[in-house]
């Protein structure tokens, strides 16, 4: 039997990158997947690669801080077996060069738009008497990375949501993880270096490669599949970690 075989797994940021890696392999393994994306071009996409292969998917375009909005979303869904907490936005710059409109950004996508998702989602989880959340995170919260001071902000504000929901909430058998990649080789980081560094492309992008002590980025798919670990019952016994998949670079990285 698959791994996620009868299960409902709603995934935000799901039309790309990690989201459409853990969308895709969810899917793969039993689960009727549930995308929040306002990419509406990408996240048909992928319903679309999920149901040839024989899987079951549904694009719900709506904006994560927008806590009506996911309300919404969730309460047509029905039951949430799974929570996958993905949608996030980048900012580059220090203190000085994050502007008040800059960090409210990250803030309300990266920080309020997990908050709104567990909002939606726990209150049905506790009900059913079960669930299974999980956050990304990133390494940024819990090392300092250069010019990602808002990033990173919003990031360790995931890692302390997913312990307290772990705390709180492990009575009605609702289990809380987070996963802390290093940087992953998605489109975002390739329309990055294009934006930030045109004509230095490949150079670039061994830089950010070398980073890493194991010498490359990772895959969206390696982290898919540490996503289902943690969201299977082969992870019943888990619950309040973070789980950093990142090459070596917290603790090699010197």
């Amino acid at each position: 039997m698959s791994k996620l075989e009868g299960k409902v797994a709603v995934i935000t940021g799901g039309g790309s990158g990690i989201g459409q890696a853990i969308s895709e392999l969810f899917a793969a393994e039993g689960a009727m997947v549930h995308i929040i994306d306002l990419n509406v071009e990408g996240g048909n996409k992928v319903v679309q690669n999920i149901i040839s292969n024989g899987g079951g998917a549904k694009l719900h375009i709506c904006s994560v801080s927008n806590q009506a909005e996911i309300i919404n979303v969730i309460d047509s869904i029905g039951k949430v077996d799974i929570l996958v907490n993905n949608a996030g936005i980048a900012h580059v710059g220090n203190l000085e060069n994050c502007a008040e409109a800059d960090f409210e950004k990250v803030f309300d996508v990266n920080v309020k738009g997990a908050y709104n998702a567990l909002y939606a989602c726990v209150p049905k989880m506790k009900q059913q008497g079960s669930g299974v959340i999980l956050n990304l995170a990133s390494i940024a919260a819990v090392v300092g990375i250069a010019d990602r001071f808002a990033y990173s902000m919003s990031k360790g504000a995931i890692y302390a949501m997913s312990m307290s929901v772990a705390r709180d909430y492990m009575k009605y058998n609702i289990r809380s993880n987070s996963i802390s990649p290093a940087r992953v080789h998605t489109p975002f980081v390739d329309g990055f270096i294009s934006k930030n560094y045109p004509g230095k492309e490949v150079e670039m992008f061994q830089k950010l490669s070398d980073s890493q002590p194991i010498g490359r980025m990772a895959k969206p798919e390696e982290i898919a599949k540490l996503a289902l670990f943690l969201c299977s019952d082969d992870a019943a016994f888990i619950t309040g970690n973070d789980y950093p998949i990142d090459g070596g670079f917290i603790k090699l990285n010197n």
